[in-house]
């Protein structure tokens, strides 16, 4: 699952689209677009001395919520010959440049959150009449905006069950707007469809898992879409993700045992524990969402008393938000193995392993073949089925009732 810290590499974008056009300059300087000739208001040849290049400030003169990424200048009927653009108050110049064909101006880089800004800027015509534009502004703040943190990462390649699903900091009230500003498409030709947790969380799967060897786009623009009052996008971004073989793993809690699958053939047939009577593993398809070749596993942080800490747990894969894994169990009982024989974990699957992760083992080997967005499938257990929110674990809802949940 993607991280704040990896949201912020990844999750950033522009705020409101405001309205770009001509604004007026008027006799005292002030922040606008303007013609640097006046005509003679008789038409004609008065009219000779105005230029015709019309300056475009993106971010409007006075605005409290401009872009971040989107912020810039654009010239018709001439050519920008100079744009300065500082932040107000300090003067601290900010670095950009005009395109080759002289159309246009933009940051160099990403504009600050919560910052008065501006820009000064120049044009002449074909004929070498000026033109000029100001605009003073400040861009979206923290508090105005909102990010959708997102997994799976640009570049990766997972397993045939792996969502796109974003989390929103901030609650979202518009939703049909924001979901129709997100676009997930895969080379397979499959649909895709989003469908809502709540108010902060949308997932996008198709009807059936994805096809191996597939590449799924994602496509972000959310620049200056209000998903809330008062409250805008800053992102807009795309990301792609291929999906690897196809590995389907069923634990039978009847037999204590997990067959891996692999586009369709059976790899390895491994003895497991699942939860004991106490503490069932739930039923259902879940997908691995984190990989961890040690992590620290403390019973009292998923709402039990002191049953467990153990700070070195290995091969460890996450099933659900509410702590559910795949892992590896050093600490069994060597004289009576439980494996493939009861379900002694507290809701947990757990393979036989050897403390350090590092030693060839069941669970060993399950950890290297296998990716984040494989499937994991529970049946035969007394527990209910997983909820589709708790974890990545849509495929869990029927399809008519996951298109319900569209606001688009």
């Amino acid at each position: 699952m993607t991280t704040p810290d990896i949201a912020a590499r990844r999750a950033l974008g522009a705020c409101a689209v405001l309205m770009v056009g001509a604004l007026t300059l008027t006799a005292c300087g002030g922040n606008a677009n303007a013609n640097s000739g006046k005509g003679d208001g008789k038409g004609g040849q008065g009219s000779s001395k105005t230029s015709s290049a019309t300056i475009a400030i993106s971010a409007k003169d006075g605005s409290t919520s401009a872009s971040i990424n989107s912020t810039g200048v654009k010239v018709s009927g001439g050519k920008l010959t100079d744009v300065k653009m500082t932040v107000a108050g300090s003067g601290k110049a900010v670095a950009g440049e005009i395109s080759a064909n002289g159309g246009s101006w933009k940051p160099a880089e990403q504009l600050e959150l919560g910052t008065k800004y501006q820009i000064s800027a120049t044009a002449k015509d074909a004929q070498g009449r000026t033109a000029a534009a100001n605009s003073i502004f400040t861009t979206v703040t923290s508090a105005s905006s909102f990010i959708g943190t997102y997994t799976p990462d640009d570049g990766t390649t997972v397993g045939v069950g792996m969502p796109v699903s974003f989390t929103f900091d901030k609650a979202i009230s518009d939703k049909k707007d924001v979901q129709s500003h997100i676009t997930v498409t895969s080379s397979s030709g499959q649909k895709v469809v989003g469908h809502w947790f709540g108010e902060q969380r949308l997932d996008f799967r198709p009807e059936e898992y994805w096809k191996a060897g597939s590449k799924v786009t994602t496509k972000i623009d959310l620049d200056g879409v209000e998903g809330a009052n008062g409250v805008f996008g800053v992102q807009k971004k795309s990301f792609t993700f291929t999906v690897g073989r196809a590995q389907v793993s069923t634990v039978d809690v009847n037999t204590q045992t997990m067959t891996v699958v692999r586009d369709g053939s059976t790899l390895k047939s491994i003895p497991i524990s699942s939860g004991s009577a106490q503490h069932t593993t739930y039923n259902g398809q879940m997908v691995i969402s984190e990989k961890f070749r040690q992590t620290r596993m403390n019973s009292q942080t998923v709402g039990m008393g002191g049953e467990y800490d153990i700070p070195d747990v290995p091969d460890a894969m996450r099933l659900t938000t509410s702590g559910t894994f795949i892992h590896g169990n050093y600490w069994y009982n060597k004289a009576n193995p439980p494996f493939g024989r009861e379900g002694t974990s507290h809701g947990c699957i757990g393979l036989a392993d050897a403390q350090g992760a590092q030693s060839d083992t069941p669970a060993h080997w399950f950890f290297d073949n296998s990716l984040v967005g494989d499937v994991v499938v529970v049946k035969n257990s007394p527990d209910k089925t997983v909820p589709p929110d708790n974890g990545l674990n849509g495929w869990n809802m029927a399809w008519s009732e996951w298109v319900a949940g569209s606001a688009v």
